[in-house]
């Protein structure tokens, strides 16, 4: 087994000269450095999922897929392979910029994984491009119906929090919190997004995304914002997006 001894730590700028990133054929930048836990094939389909009507928005992005990126004071450092003491000084993802060029370092070895892999790339995806873009009205709308409508649960602890505290403050004498709203709507937005990034790429379970700290949304409702995200966004050459409500077998 490797020791941590053993490892030499790199800094993220050096790693992402010498890790060249590539185009994606919906025009996503990528690239693998280190002993990452993807074979380069299933990177790339993993990588080419990402709708191209999106990818559009985040041409100044490249995202590298490295073992673990640990956060040192204010630098990045990026460690070229595992091992548990790395491990535990490592975060999920590590942003940085080099010029006009945003970098995401993503930890591949922090996950048990390709499903996990997966939704860790797909949730950064949809947050740049939440923060690129905004959310449509029309998607602000149909989750506000649904969250009025009092439909059970939501897709992540942000946006369970958010969406109670803006519905919390309805009857304040200052009226709906809007700051609370908007940060609803992105949370809901970009939560959505990966979700149907995800099942474009991967077949699995809705319930493997539950979280213990909030109720997992409805199936019914969730089907309704993946339908009107494949709406916007439709699923590229190669790629299909279904929902099933039961396995067969």
């Amino acid at each position: 087994m490797v020791s941590s001894a053993q490892v030499e730590l790199w800094p993220a700028d050096v790693v992402a000269k010498q890790a060249a990133a590539i185009q994606a054929p919906n025009g996503i930048l990528y690239a693998a450095w280190g002993e990452v836990r993807i074979t380069e094939p299933d990177l790339e389909q993993l990588v080419s999922a990402v709708p191209a009507t999106m990818a559009t928005a985040l041409f100044h992005r490249a995202y590298y897929f490295v073992p673990l990126a640990i956060s040192d004071n204010d630098q990045t450092l990026i460690a070229p392979a595992y091992t548990v003491d790395l491990g535990d000084r490592a975060i999920c993802h590590r942003d940085a910029t080099y010029g006009s060029m945003q970098a995401v370092f993503l930890s591949s070895c922090l996950v048990e994984d390709r499903f996990g892999l997966a939704f860790e790339f797909f949730i950064n995806v949809a947050h740049n491009f939440v923060d690129a873009t905004g959310v449509p009205e029309s998607f602000s709308a149909l989750v506000w119906a649904q969250a009025e409508a009092q439909v059970r649960g939501e897709t992540s602890q942000d946006a369970w929090e958010t969406r109670r505290r803006a519905q919390d403050s309805r009857n304040s004498p200052k009226g709906i919190d809007e700051r609370s709203r908007t940060a609803y709507f992105d949370s809901a937005f970009s939560d959505a997004l990966a979700v149907y990034m995800l099942s474009l790429a991967v077949d699995f379970d809705y319930h493997d995304l539950r979280e213990r700290e909030y109720p997992l949304l409805a199936a019914p409702a969730l089907a309704e914002r993946l339908r009107h995200v494949a709406a916007l966004f439709p699923p590229n050459p190669g790629y299909e997006f279904q929902v099933l409500y039961r396995r067969k077998g």
